[in-house]
This record gives C-alpha cells, structure tokens and sequence, in this order.
C-alpha cells in the first residue's frame, strides 16, 4: 500500500530551471536530491554555501530536512555542516547548502546540476508545553552524553544487552 503524495508547490531558478522536477533515485526513497545550482571547489577542511535553485511552499504541519548524501561522505569526506537544515512551512527563499570538506589534503570540486544533498518531508507534531518545577522519572533520568557507555567502556551491570555470540544463533 503506497502512501498518497503531498502536493508541495516548487519555484525552480537558476540551472534548476533547465532541469527536471526533483524526485527520489528511486521508487520508495525518502530522500530527494537537492542538486547545486553552481560550480565549487572546496578546499580541504572549507566550506561552502551552494544555492539549489529550489524554493517550496510546504503545507503547514509539515517541514523538510535537508541531510547529507551518504556517498559524499563516504567517498569524499563531505559532509552538510548544520545536518539536518530545518526548511519550515513558512519559509519561501532558495534552498542552499552548506557544504562541509572534511578531507585533510584533496579540495572537492562541485559541479553545476551534481547532487548535493537530499530533502525529506516530515509530518511536524504542534507542541503545546506545560511549565513544571519537576519532571517525572524514566529508566534514564537525567544522564546525557556518553550515558549508555560506548567504546572502551565497560557495560553497567543491569544492561539487558545478552552475551551470547553470534555463532551461538541459529536461523
């Protein structure tokens, strides 16, 4: 069962405008590619903003978020440097990139219409807040960063995580 498409009105300029509508690589993909509307070299450990040449008008109870490409990154060390860009309802102007050249030693050239990025449209909840002078408790309280352990840290003694390896599963 497919879920129905959300009609988003879209103002192409630019190089954009010679392109096609964007839309998902492929059937079912969340992401859509965000393409640069200008060429860029970004220098080792730079960056660099890249208008899109796309603006939206969302429908309220909606927001898109524009997050890295996953290629990028692992073939480049490129990444978006506020991940994820938060494009609200209301907002009318040019999507733009920044674009974050992690890579020590090799500058990353952008070309005009390369894929750059990728926009996901989310269902956004309305918040109504309710001032308190003390939260209720929960399993985790208020233990934050580096709370659930991580590399080189030995599990607490009551985590449910089994020992048992993954020789030891059968289908």
């Amino acid at each position: 069962m497919s879920t129905p498409a959300v009609p988003v009105l879209i103002k192409l300029s630019g190089s954009a405008v010679q392109a096609a509508l964007p839309d998902p690589a492929h059937p079912g993909d969340a992401g859509i590619d965000l393409r640069a509307d200008t060429p860029h070299t970004i220098a080792p450990g730079d960056r660099v903003t890249i208008g899109t040449g796309v603006a939206l008008a969302l429908p309220q109870g909606f927001a898109a978020y524009v997050l890295p490409r996953s290629g990028l990154a692992a073939r480049h060390g490129v990444t978006i440097l506020n991940a994820p860009g938060t494009i609200d309802a209301g907002y009318r102007g040019e999507i733009s990139v920044t674009l974050l050249n992690t890579d020590r030693t090799t500058p990353f050239t952008v070309g005009v219409g390369d894929r750059i990025a990728q926009l996901v449209l989310q269902t956004v909840v309305p918040i109504a807040f309710t001032q308190v002078q003390q939260l209720p408790g929960s399993a985790r309280g208020d233990q934050g960063f580096g709370s659930t352990g991580g590399f080189g840290t030995p599990r607490p003694e009551n985590d449910a995580v089994s020992d048992v390896s993954t020789d030891q599963i059968k289908d």
